[in-house]
């Protein structure tokens, strides 16, 4: 790492030395002068150790929190401070590389040289720099788009617990979003598997997309230093493309759980006293830091996805509460409807978007989504009436209710490009317009005398007769309707009834 900073002469070197060393934190000695906060130390034979200072204490003591492994560190060793922050490189050179939080590469390629770098701690843009435009991003998932559409330029989080298919929904956003998205996509991996990293990494330039994407790791088998600092890291790398390149940037962010949990390690090391539930004191302001970072300016704008753990499934935990706060979008997704093979298992009266009022989506987008919710609504609560009492004591306006919303549950579930392996399915990616129109048909009861089960895992509506030969009334009715030129009044067949017959006789015989 040393050969990576620049030269610094003899006389200006500032040198201390270890004091003592607790895990990842390490209290150092300066006698002539204190490093300034934030600042990297370098510890250890060769300068491998990068130590970042958190706090200054009395008699000369700097307190810092590794970054590496501590290991064979002793009290004594010399410690130097590079007078500069920790650093990562940003640029047109870095798109297609795979990073670690120094901003060195990870994917076995060549390092990067003569590349511009920049500190991973930068203030927040100005007020008088930003700029809010409502704007609708599309994900082609319909249960997103239609009920929790997503802000181009704002911050959305996936919420749920252990094994709901939160890295599954991130991973079929990157699919859909990454190939026609005209700006940079970074992704950054906090505290997750190494093996979700090189699977991404794989899926990225099996797309053909990798050209346009940044990735930056800090795995779970890394101090909590390390995790702590990574979304830093990915957020100035994003910061450049907006400000300089002038480019929109997709920020996609897994998990940001593990960024609250390096803080509460992190606190825990440096002796702070633990607020409740056992989190750090100062969580909400280290949570605010990081997300106020993401914002749109004049030059761009940066669209933040952001998986989030719930501990338990807890929703009142804080580090929920505290993130929730900060989001346009929010996406809770469903153990239940997991349970149920309903995937994306995204709860539709849980969730909730600022964008879903008439003025930014349109009238009938909005109609259509508040009586789908509506209907999802009533079917919920009858469900106790049905469990005990069974859905022939229903009334029949009741039944018709249920009716939509057994079929609604089942055409907002779609197969994923990502997961075909797993499920079967060919993925689909359905646009916003078709999934409205779909909603809009069942809502309708067109396809009330329709089995359930022709409605799962669909992508258009119109795929519905692909999965099975019969037709809806309304089907039979508007298909020869549909046969006519625009503009006909009346069918010919009206006039001569046995034209019809005429015709396919004819037909028949051509074939012949």
């Amino acid at each position: 790492m040393l050969k990576e900073q620049p030269e610094k002469s003899t006389e200006r070197v500032n040198t201390g030395s270890v004091s003592a060393v607790r895990g990842s934190v390490v209290d150092v000695i300066f006698p002539t002068r204190f490093p300034p906060l934030h600042a990297r130390l370098e510890a250890g034979p060769e300068g491998d150790i990068v130590i970042e200072v958190v706090s200054h204490h009395v008699g000369g003591i700097v307190r810092g929190i590794a970054l590496s492994p501590t290991s064979g560190l002793r009290r004594g060793d010399p410690v130097i401070d590079s007078n500069e922050m920790n650093r990562v490189p940003v640029g047109k050179q870095v798109l297609g590389r795979m990073f670690n939080v120094f901003g060195e590469t990870i994917d076995e390629k060549e390092e990067l040289t003569d590349v511009e770098r920049r500190g991973i701690h930068q203030t927040p843009a100005s007020i008088s720099r930003r700029v809010t435009v409502a704007e609708i991003f599309e994900t082609g998932i319909k249960a997103i788009d239609l009920l929790t559409p997503l802000e181009r330029g704002g911050k959305a989080g996936l919420f749920g617990g252990a094994g709901v298919g939160k890295t599954v929904l991130i991973t079929e956003l990157i699919n859909n979003t990454v190939g026609k998205h005209e700006g940079v996509s970074i992704f950054c991996g906090i505290g997750e598997r190494s093996r979700e990293a090189e699977e991404l990494y794989r899926d990225i330039q099996e797309a053909g997309v990798l050209d346009n994407t940044v990735m930056i790791f800090g795995q779970m088998n890394e101090p909590p230093g390390a995790r702590f600092l990574v979304g830093h890291a990915a957020l100035t790398m994003a910061e450049y493309f907006r400000d300089e390149a002038k480019q929109d940037v997709l920020l996609l962010i897994d998990n940001i759980f593990r960024f609250v949990q390096a803080g509460s390690e992190v606190s825990g090391l440096l002796g702070k006293m633990p607020s409740r539930v056992g989190y750090q004191p100062t969580l909400s302001t280290e949570i605010a830091e990081l997300q106020e970072r993401i914002s749109n300016t004049a030059t761009g704008a940066i669209t933040s996805i952001q998986a989030v753990y719930v501990p338990a499934d807890d929703f009142t935990d804080p580090s929920a509460t505290h993130i929730f706060a900060h989001l346009s979008a929010s996406i809770i997704l469903s153990r239940k409807r997991a349970s149920e093979g309903l995937y994306p298992a995204v709860d539709p009266l849980r969730s909730w978007s600022k964008m879903l009022t008439p003025l930014v989506v349109g009238e009938r987008h909005y109609m259509v989504a508040q009586e789908a919710r509506r209907t999802l609504a009533e079917y919920e609560e009858l469900k106790d009436i049905i469990a005990m009492l069974g859905l022939e004591e229903l009334s029949q306006e009741d039944r018709q209710v249920v009716n939509r919303a057994r079929r609604l549950e089942r055409f907002l579930t779609q197969p994923f490009v990502t997961t075909e392996q797993f499920t079967g399915h060919r993925g689909r990616v359905v646009n916003l317009e078709d999934a409205i129109d779909g909603c809009e048909r069942i809502l309708n009861d067109e396809f009330a005398e329709r089995s359930e089960s022709d409605l799962y895992m669909l992508g258009k509506i119109s795929d519905i007769k692909s999965k099975s030969g019969a037709k809806t009334k309304q089907e039979e009715e508007q298909e020869p309707k549909n046969d006519q030129p625009a503009g006909s009044a009346q069918a010919p067949e009206a006039e001569h009834p046995g034209k019809k017959d005429k015709d396919a006789g004819a037909a028949g015989n051509e074939n012949k």
